[in-house]
């Protein structure tokens, strides 16, 4: 029992070390969303640009859209951004920004500094449309279709390649979904 004893604090760091590393060799892009195939949550929250006009989930319906989630404290989303400015001239889909736990004066500036490429963003100052979406933090992109149904959600930042990779594919097929009447 006493030489056991003496292995036990190796046993433990071994096995530590295999959960440490099956947990690095996860993606965190592909973290699931329990919102994938239902409908936007209810909400209604004012704009960032207007502090009087509200929107709810209604204003997002007909068209496919992507909501983007980004703060002005988030480098990836500062990376991000030139981007969603080119995805913003698609024709097929309507961007929307939800401006998550951010400084409204700061967001403002921020789109005036670097483009809006948003139709509108949702300023969600408390975060209660993120925890609503499950969301872990900015940037992350949901896909939405034409029914309002959340068809994806992405976390990490979009740039050429992850666009091409992940969200042209979806929307081609919503694009095809929504000619079909569907």
């Amino acid at each position: 029992m006493g030489s056991f004893i003496r292995f036990l604090p190796l046993i433990l760091v071994i096995a530590l070390g295999v959960v440490l590393y099956r947990g690095l060799s996860l993606n965190p892009q592909d973290m699931p969303s329990a919102l994938v195939g239902k409908t936007m949550p209810a909400f209604a929250l004012k704009t960032l640009k207007d502090n009087g006009q509200v929107v709810t989930q209604v204003d997002l319906l007909g068209d496919i859209v992507l909501v983007n989630v980004w703060a002005t404290w988030c480098p990836t989303c500062k990376y991000e951004h030139p981007y969603l400015v080119d995805i913003a001239k698609d024709p097929q889909v309507k961007l929307y920004g939800l401006n998550y736990k951010d400084d409204r004066a700061a967001a403002q500036q921020w789109l005036k500094n670097y483009d809006d490429p948003y139709v509108f963003s949702i300023f969600d100052e408390e975060g209660t449309l993120g925890l609503d979406l499950g969301v872990y933090g900015a940037p992350e992109t949901f896909v939405i279709d034409h029914h309002g149904i959340i068809r994806k959600r992405f976390a990490g930042a979009i740039d050429t390649r992850v666009w091409r990779r992940e969200f042209e594919p979806l929307i081609a097929q919503l694009v095809e979904e929504k000619n079909q009447g569907k």
